[in-house]
């Protein structure tokens, strides 16, 4: 069973749905706390923060490899990247004080070993493993160890590099890891999405699999839970004018509940694995077409099809046994909108 804070995230339950705060804090830990209230009010499960520094991810360095080269981040180099959207260790205490205080889980996707003991001094409930870092098995291994929930993004992964990261984390005596389909671009046209991925995930390594959607509406992420996606996370941010390094991925308040919403009300139409018919259609079936009687007949005269119509409401045979009635005897008068029976006949 995979759950965090005791909330089971499987298809018995709707979406697990998370709420990415990256770097849409823009600087202000008074905007992070108004973002993790909004993700609370708008109905999500958890808020997710990433606990890095520049210096734990990258070297501050002017040479070609490190400066960022076409896409949404054009230009920057990446100690620039990570600096200007980091969310500084000092808040970490406050913002997870100020979640469990409102009642939204929170945790966090740690990229060092010391990020990972940071997080447990915070007594997190999960770790998140970016799709970036799924090769760092080194890393995985380390986060295994704590024995806690693990959610794995597999965004450029080949389906051995993530058998080699489940591998890790098992070999670990963690058994406790929900996968996500991703695609590592930022954004991700819809277009792009294949989001079946999610039911092959599911198929190949039998654990609970989510989607990480960087598309820039919710249509992949509410068709992604027919196909079996347990979880939804999604960038979040206020306000999507205010120019942050995420913002242009990033879903609004007034998405994440629509989000919410329209995700439990698939999940809920398609929960059923069994063909059945609900109870509330039977009272319909009288307006299914039957056989009635549209002339009157006496006693011993043949039914011809002049005599009979294949219409509504549904009392009478129903129309398969059409061809049976004609050229039959009527035993008794019937009259115009009387039901065809089997008592009206001799044999």
């Amino acid at each position: 069973m995979f759950d965090i804070d005791k909330r089971e995230i499987n298809l018995k339950h709707p979406p697990y749905i998370i709420a990415e705060l990256s770097a849409n804090h823009n600087g202000s830990i008074d905007t992070a706390k108004k973002t993790i209230l909004a993700a609370k009010e708008s109905g999500a499960n958890a808020i997710k923060l990433q606990t890095y520094t520049s210096d734990s991810m990258t070297i501050k360095s002017n040479k070609e490899d490190f400066i960022i080269k076409g896409g949404l981040w054009d230009g920057y180099k990446l100690y620039d990247l990570y600096e200007e959207a980091s969310t500084p260790y000092e808040w970490h205490q406050e913002l997870f004080n100020y979640a469990k205080n409102i009642g939204i889980t929170i945790f966090s996707t740690p990229f060092d070993e010391e990020a990972v003991d940071f997080l447990e001094s915070l007594d997190t409930s999960a770790y998140k493993i970016a799709s970036f870092e799924i090769v760092d098995l080194p890393l995985i291994k380390y986060i295994a160890k704590k024995n806690k929930p693990i959610l794995i993004s597999t965004g450029m992964s080949s389906l051995n590099e993530i058998e080699e990261a489940i591998e890790v984390i098992k070999n670990e005596g963690c058994q406790k890891i929900l996968l996500f389909h991703c695609i590592s671009g930022y954004p991700t046209p819809t277009a792009k999405a294949n989001i079946r991925m999610v039911e092959i995930l599911r198929k190949k390594f039998n654990l609970e699999v989510g989607l990480s959607d960087h598309t820039l509406d919710n249509t992949a992420a509410i068709a992604s839970v027919v196909l079996g996606a347990s979880a939804i996370e999604k960038h979040f941010i206020l306000n999507r004018s205010v120019n942050g390094p995420d913002s242009d991925f990033s879903i609004e308040p007034h998405e994440l509940k629509e989000l919410v919403r329209t995700t439990k009300n698939i999940w809920e139409a398609s929960k059923s694995k069994e063909f059945v018919r609900p109870d509330f259609e039977s009272k319909n079936k009288i307006f299914r077409r039957s056989l009635y009687f549209v002339k009157d007949l006496k006693a011993g005269e043949k039914v011809s099809f002049h005599h009979i119509r294949r219409i509504r409401p549904g009392y009478g045979l129903p129309p398969k046994y059409y061809d049976q009635i004609l050229n039959r005897i009527v035993k008794k008068d019937v009259s115009r909108g009387e039901r065809v029976s089997w008592e009206v006949f001799d044999d």
